[in-house]
């Protein structure tokens, strides 16, 4: 596993080699002594898998609260997306703050995003299909979301808000000045 940038501190962004031959590729995404290599020495307890079919959906800004809050490693099967990390954490020094990525199958790039910060995709291919592995099970009393074109965050999507595909709970997510943040 390669490091290939850290969009944001302790967000990043990750290169798993492939070794191919006539027949194709092969490639490890995960291995628990090469991702403590790289300062992620956390326990995975489920993966999650969602398939987008228009390009432009936007999933996201989701994130969970302590004690449920998820740390995320995200690998698109099929496709390619725009990855977003936001941080979200009191007190950070770059709270508020945003890190994107594009991450494809082709590439076969990962994107680790901690606990405490929002995270939201935009496809940019159809079909697309994302997985990624979580660090918390999912806990509906600590699920929060972030408006995902909130204007204080300024992230720059690759599809305007009339060609966005959302779900209704992302259309109404509140913005990062008020969002609530007790469980």
């Amino acid at each position: 596993m390669e490091l290939i940038g850290e969009p944001l501190p302790g967000v990043l962004h990750l290169k798993a080699k492939r070794f191919g031959d006539d027949r194709g590729w092969f490639s490890e995404t995960y291995n628990v002594r090469a991702m403590a290599e790289l300062g992620i020495a956390e326990t995975f307890v489920q993966d999650n898998q969602s398939f987008s079919k228009p390009v432009g959906t936007v999933r996201g800004l989701h994130l969970q609260l302590a004690p449920s809050a998820q740390g995320k490693l995200v690998r698109v099967l099929a496709g390619a997306i725009f990855d977003v990390a936001v941080d979200v954490r009191p007190g950070s020094a770059s709270y508020g703050q945003w890190g994107g990525v594009t991450l494809s199958a082709e590439e076969g790039d990962l994107l680790w995003v901690p606990a405490g910060f929002a995270h939201g995709f935009c496809t940019t291919m159809p079909d697309t299909m994302v997985f990624y592995k979580v660090t918390s099970l999912y806990d509906p009393a600590a699920d929060r979301s972030i408006l995902w074109n909130d204007p204080d965050l300024g992230i720059r999507w690759p599809v305007t808000a009339e060609a966005a595909t959302l779900s209704d709970k992302d259309l109404a997510a509140p913005r990062l000045s008020q969002a609530d943040w007790t469980n």
